[in-house]
């Protein structure tokens, strides 16, 4: 009997977060996709929490921010301390204030968001193969993929093929990418808390030891009415020891002063600090975990995995139901990569101090909450620096280069507008809504200039009043791409030429 033949746009293998970002992204782009995920079904365990501003601006760009806020507990504060002891509070209601529709900083389980963005899917018409494996992977210009189902054996073909099959994944390792980096000798514990004691409610509790270190962040009970919160601790260990529940409980007490009732779920983990060396292999792209991994320190691992999904959607139907050229998806490794490298990175040496047993880190570790935090919470947000944090928090800074030349062009020396995701003016967001490439132009602009500019180049041209200290110029017109990143901008004498160049190739 012949092997059973599926045909498809675009094969994703990987139900987690970025797996159903991109399968939902595709589905709203009408590029048809398969999804397949080795797991029995959806799982309640998971490490990630943090959900920032810039992916709320995503989830409100496909449609359903409005459901993932209803769900997820905003923090206010940050508390650091040492100990059983807690210090002065950071606000963080305020972080990100004029930068973003979503200022400050939100806590949803990475469970919950797929179960929202699985539930998002399926009422667009898609759905995700459970219980499918994949066990070869060929590629001659279109991918060939050989699963395991709950039907047998069976044959995908796809255009392209999206890893986001996490760490330890399979495609990676079929296509031999190398994911160099380290692994921590340190044993992480996470586990979802009901009933907690000896933390400061609704809000981001961080506590330092000599050895030990606590990241306690508040989250919405199942009943409404217990204290709950994500703790992730890490215990120095040697080797492979293995921390129990118990342990990590008595460690939580006798250190920190953390008590609490009952744990929905535990588990333990190794922090690993590592990137694949590509993250395009001709016709497979690596994203999320299978691309990057690194400790949760700043809570930026899922988002970055979803802002990968988000950015590769859109080349991916450029290509696909624009005639693009096939060219334009290396812009996707050019553009996100760098960005893992440098999380990697910075991640890295953060939590190389927090966990060090240098005497100097283990002194600083001690001072710096209870003497240097009280000046910062008080000079900071008077300073521009404040922006400039809560835009890399939020991850709203990030910056790419809009072509290869363009970095030695500039001199290396990054633009306000361009190469960045629109800033914000409090209104010119909503457009984005339509997920196309458009134009806009901000101040007073001439009726037949705009209108002019928008025939030439095809596209939409939206028109804001001017907002100062923006970046936006008066009299500029900027292109912006369908994931909110400004791919040009340029007066209105050279705009169509300047901005036509900007525009992808077709054949």
């Amino acid at each position: 009997m012949d092997t059973p033949h599926r045909t498809t746009d675009v094969l994703v293998v990987g139900a987690g977060p970025t797996g159903l970002m991109l399968a939902n992204w595709l589905r709203k782009l009408g590029v048809d996709a398969v999804l397949i995920d080795a797991k029995a079904g959806p799982t309640r365990e998971s490490r990630a929490i943090g959900v920032q501003s810039r992916t709320l601006e995503i989830f409100d760009q496909l449609g359903i921010a409005d459901r993932v806020l209803e769900e997820a507990q905003h923090a206010g504060l940050v508390r650091q301390g040492y100990g059983k002891r807690s210090y002065a509070p950071v606000p963080l209601g305020e972080l990100g204030r004029g930068l973003t529709p979503f200022p400050g900083l939100y806590f949803l389980e990475q469970s919950r968001n797929e179960q929202l963005l699985a539930s998002n899917l399926v009422a667009s018409g898609g759905e995700v193969l459970w219980g499918t494996r994949l066990v070869g992977l060929k590629d001659s210009g279109t991918v060939s993929a050989s699963v395991e189902g709950t039907d047998g054996p069976s044959v995908i073909e796809a255009r392209y093929c999206v890893a986001c099959d996490g760490g330890s994944s399979e495609v990676r390792r079929l296509r031999g990418i190398p994911f160099e980096g380290v692994t921590n000798q340190h044993t992480f514990y996470v586990l979802d808390a009901l009933a907690v004691g000896g933390l400061a409610d609704a809000s981001v509790n961080i506590r330092q030891g000599a050895s030990d270190f606590l990241l306690a962040f508040p989250m919405k009970s199942p009943s409404g009415s217990d204290n709950a919160f994500r703790l992730i601790g890490v215990v120095p260990t040697a080797g492979d020891a293995d921390v129990s529940e118990e342990v990590a409980r008595d460690r939580l007490s006798s250190i920190f002063g953390v008590s609490y009732g009952t744990s929905r779920w535990f588990s333990t983990y190794r922090v690993h600090h590592r990137l694949a060396a590509r993250f395009r292999d001709g016709a497979v792209f690596l994203a999320g975990d299978a691309g990057h991994l690194h400790s949760p320190v700043g809570a930026q691992g899922m988002n970055t995995g979803l802002q990968d999904a988000h950015n590769l959607a859109f080349k991916l139907a450029d290509v696909l139901r624009h005639s693009v050229s096939p060219d334009y998806l290396d812009r996707y490794d050019a553009e996100r990569r760098p960005v893992a490298r440098r999380l990697v990175r910075s991640t890295d040496r953060v939590f190389g101090f927090l966990t060090s047993n240098a005497v100097p880190a283990r002194i600083a570790r001690r001072l710096v909450p209870r003497l240097v935090l009280p000046v910062v919470v008080r000079v900071v947000p008077r300073l521009p620096l404040a922006g400039r944090l809560a835009g890399y928090l939020g991850q709203i800074r990030i910056h790419y280069w809009m072509s290869p030349g363009a970095k030695a062009a500039a001199n290396g020396r990054r633009g306000r507008v361009v190469g960045r995701r629109l800033p914000w003016t409090g209104v010119n967001f909503d457009v984005l809504r339509e997920a196309v490439w458009q134009v806009h132009a901000y101040g007073a602009m001439d009726d037949a200039v705009a209108d002019a500019v928008g025939r030439s180049l095809g596209l939409p041209v939206h028109r804001f009043p001017a907002v100062p200290d923006k970046g936006l110029q008066e009299g500029f017109f900027y292109l912006v791409r369908p994931d909110g990143f400004v791919a040009a901008g340029a007066p209105a004498a050279t705009a169509v030429s300047e901005l036509h160049r900007a525009l992808p190739v077709v054949p």
